[in-house]
Parts: structure tokens; sequence; C-alpha cells
């Protein structure tokens, strides 16, 4: 068993993703404030790609993956997005709910574990 933990995009706060153990877990991702839901998912997904790439890895090895939107009635929009991203036969555990986000412009945000290769 590897004890190193690597973290990626360390800031003051928080890091962008932490690796340990064949594991990464990914701070939550959001879009451009302000924007569409679509456009703040396709933003979002984005980050999680450079993310994990940045960590060796991609999105066929996300292990689960959970989504908040500010409202319930952008589940389709943001889906329509997800599923456009999301590679078939790789789709990860997932689960999506309602929350208040950090400010009112975020409609979506986007939180991933993944494996590492």
């Amino acid at each position: 068993m590897n004890d190193d933990i690597t973290r990626i995009g360390t800031g003051a706060r928080m890091s962008e993703g932490v690796c340990y153990n064949g594991i990464i877990w990914l701070a939550g991702q959001v879009g451009n404030p302000g924007a569409s839901v679509a456009d703040q998912t396709r933003t979002c997904l984005a980050e999680v790609d450079r993310i994990l790439a940045e960590a060796g890895t991609d999105k066929t090895r996300i292990l689960s993956a959970q989504i908040w939107l500010a409202d319930m009635a952008d589940f389709a929009e943001m889906n329509s997005v997800w599923d456009a991203w999301v590679p078939q036969g790789h789709t990860p555990a997932r689960a999506t709910g309602e929350a208040k986000l950090a400010t009112p412009d975020y409609r979506v945000e986007v939180i991933v574990t993944a494996a590492l290769k």
C-alpha cells in the first residue's frame, strides 16, 4: 500500500484533487457564474477531465459522481450534457440532488471520485 498523499491544485482553502491509495477525490467543480445550466455543466466536466488528466487518469475510471443542482427543474438540461460526455460502458455510480450552492449564480456542481491508472 502506498501511504503517500498527492494533492493537485492546492490552495489556501482546498485542493482540486487528492490522490491516495489508487483513488482520486475531486473537489466540487462549478461553471461560470450566471451561465446556463448546460454551459455550467460543460465547464464542470471539462474541469473534471483536466484534473483527472493531471493525475494521470481519465473519465473512464470514474467510480462515482455526485451532482448538485440549484433547482431540480434543470435535471434534463444537465443530463443532456452529461449523457454526451460520459463514456458508455464506463458510467459511474451517480447521485443527483438539489442544494443551495455557494452563490445563486452557480446552478450546478459536480464531484467525482475515480481510480488512478
